[in-house]
């Protein structure tokens, strides 16, 4: 796992930027704490920074150059099938003086040119500079799992493992209103849009070449789906269960081959167990992580992680988080972040990444199950609204109830009343909008009046043709299976792989995700909707294809996920600092681009006894005041 940056100059304005390559790549340093090199020549620059996983010996540093010194390759990520290719490519006559899973890649790209995409299976992020032809390569894997930002115009190329890179390079940082908007309603900024109008994100599953000042760019993956019912895997469910078993034990056999220590995270739920069984068969020495959350009970479940640990045999450690133990980091995640991302969750992912790499450098995680599978309870509500009976129905009919009732996510009866109010709202939109606003934590209205006038005008020039984008993959009358789809595209890429990418890589830790194999995916999108979700269970082929494998309390438990005490925090601790600095009368008017007559009403909202999820608004608002303030200002 690494952080890769570079240049591509097309003029002699263009130029000027190299002369920052080597902070922008010293910025990365987090992402590759064990080595760092930059080469330059007259057009072209490329920054490496290495986290060692894979031959750790000198010689395997990058860039890396072929040995007729044509191709140069920088490369973040790893090649788990890297060894079968190796042997494919020797059997070519083509030699190696490495162990490298780099120099398999530049040497299968020299052999294959884009072709070499579809033989690898990974997890990457890379770029390839062919000296002779002048041309920059650069691919980023099927799912989204690593990162690449870059900028274009008609003096050069940028681009970046993340964006405090791009900062280095003194870019211009007009801010895209389209994406202010998009986040002030999801938390987070969906590919390949960020939040700066001249910067984008490389799409999952697609390559860019960069020629004769010209970018021309393909796909090379999507994730194989038929919506017809008759197109579907014809396998009964024990044979699902059994394809499914052999195809992710073999995912996670792949993501064990490792040069320094490696473990799994294990948080008790049933995704990262099943992971953990599987790899203790093939690591007798496995070591596992776990969080304990001390002051909330609720949402500690080290209690069934110890389970799995005793059954499967693993070296266990649990790191006891109290909410001040939290609270003290928070500062930590925001100065970390580049772009606004608002999903507190990877406060805990932070603290989790930094307690393991203590212990190990590569940890192996259950991320990508709930999209695949349907795990959330946002999947269930889907099911239900797609199969009403007379409860969902009078859930909808009493819709009205629900809005004037207290809601809040920190009680039982208020917490239901949130729930309740927002599933009838949702049941009545159209499938679009119904995924719209499900996926978000607030509506366009209420998105829309955060902003003042002139910015909200400026956001509506591009904010639908993207929204309609990122939503083309649910038909006018969705199944499961096209949220699901659409969860892949838009959820999992750009919220879930983008905070365990940042949070572990301020840590110095590589993250691998067994669930997105290629394989695995490709198998599940042929399966019909109900081997995953019904009426009673959610990801039910997991569930029942591991349920002798695992402690028998784990089987069909209810999904608690986690959440930090963010409403306490806002209230308390970070009080001051909404009321005096991020949020106060003096910087809002001075900055120009919210209404603060409507973030005053949000912050009354927070104090009152009906805060319903205003907590997370406010949160989405705090991360992107102090993202502009160390970035902007």
């Amino acid at each position: 796992m690494c952080g890769i940056t570079g240049v591509f100059a097309f003029n002699l304005v263009g130029k000027f930027s190299k002369i920052n390559v080597a902070a922008a790549t010293q910025a990365l340093s987090s992402r590759g704490p064990d080595f760092q090199d930059i080469h330059v020549d007259e057009w072209v620059c490329l920054g490496h920074r290495r986290l060692s996983i894979i031959d750790t010996r000198a010689i395997a540093h990058q860039p890396m150059w072929d040995e007729s010194k044509r191709y140069c390759i920088i490369f973040n990520g790893e090649i788990f099938n890297f060894r079968e290719l190796r042997q494919e490519l020797t059997q070519k006559g083509i030699s190696f003086i490495t162990e490298s899973d780099t120099e398999v890649l530049l040497k299968l790209y020299i052999q294959y040119s884009e072709g070499c995409l579809s033989k690898l299976n990974g997890f990457f992020s890379f770029c390839i500079y062919d000296q002779v032809e002048q041309t920059l390569f650069l691919a980023r894997d099927r799912f989204g799992i690593k990162p690449l930002l870059y900028l274009f115009d008609e003096d050069k190329f940028l681009f970046a493992s993340e964006m405090k890179s791009l900062l280095a390079y003194g870019i211009d940082k007009e801010i895209d209103h389209a994406s202010l908007f998009t986040y002030l309603q999801l938390n987070y900024i969906p590919a390949p849009d960020t939040i700066f109008t001249r910067v984008k994100k490389l799409m999952p599953g697609h390559w860019v070449r960069i020629a004769s000042r010209q970018l021309v760019a393909g796909r090379y993956y999507e994730i194989p789906y038929n919506r017809s019912i008759e197109q579907q895997e014809k396998l009964s469910y024990e044979a699902a269960k059994d394809k499914f078993k052999y195809l992710l034990e073999e995912s996670v056999k792949r993501r064990l081959v490792s040069d320094v220590p490696l473990g799994t995270f294990l948080s008790g739920g049933v995704d990262s167990s099943v992971i953990t069984a599987l790899a203790s068969r093939h690591k007798p020495d496995l070591h596992t992580f776990s969080i304990g959350f001390t002051d909330e009970k609720f949402f500690d479940e080290t209690s069934y992680a110890t389970a799995v640990a005793k059954k499967f045999n693993t070296h266990h450690t649990v790191f006891p988080l109290s909410n001040k133990d939290m609270y003290e980091h928070v500062h930590s995640v925001l100065d970390y972040l580049d772009e606004p991302f608002a999903d507190s969750s990877a406060i805990a992912v932070y603290l989790l990444s930094k307690e393991t790499r203590r212990h190990a450098t590569v940890a192996l995680s259950g991320d990508g199950a709930d999209e695949l599978l349907g795990g959330y309870n946002k999947h269930t509500a889907f099911y239900r609204c797609l199969h009403m009976s007379w409860k969902e129905n009078a859930a909808t009919t009493f819709g009205p109830l629900w809005k004037i009732l207290p809601k809040s996510r920190h009680a039982p009866f208020s917490n239901s009343v949130r729930q309740l109010s927002r599933f009838a709202e949702g049941a009545l939109l159209s499938s679009r909008e119904r995924y719209w606003r499900w996926a978000g934590f607030a509506n366009e209205s209420v998105a829309g009046k955060l902003l003042s006038k002139e910015t909200h005008t400026k956001s509506l020039l591009s904010y639908q043709s993207r929204k309609n984008e990122l939503l083309k993959t649910i038909p006018e009358k969705e199944s499961m299976n096209d949220i699901l789809l659409t969860d892949m595209h838009v959820v999992l890429a750009n919220d879930m792989l983008t905070k365990v990418d940042l949070m572990s890589m301020a840590n110095g830790l590589e993250v691998r995700v067994p669930f997105l194999d290629y394989e695995v995916v490709n198998f599940l999108f042929s399966l019909p909707e109900d081997y995953k979700i019904d009426g009673q269970m959610g990801k039910k082929i997991l569930q029942d294809s591991f349920k002798d494998t695992l402690p028998p309390e784990l089987y069909n438990r209810p999904k608690k996920g986690f959440e930090v005490p963010l409403l306490k925090w806002l209230r308390s601790e970070m009080k001051s600092e909404i009321r005096d600095s991020l949020l106060s009368e003096k910087f809002i008017r001075e900055q120009g681009i919210f209404e603060f007559s409507e973030i005053k009403k949000l912050k009354r909202r927070l104090f009152s006894l009906n805060p319903g999820d205003v907590h997370a608004r406010i949160w989405g608002l705090v991360v992107f005041q102090s993202w502009w303030k160390k970035w902007m200002m």
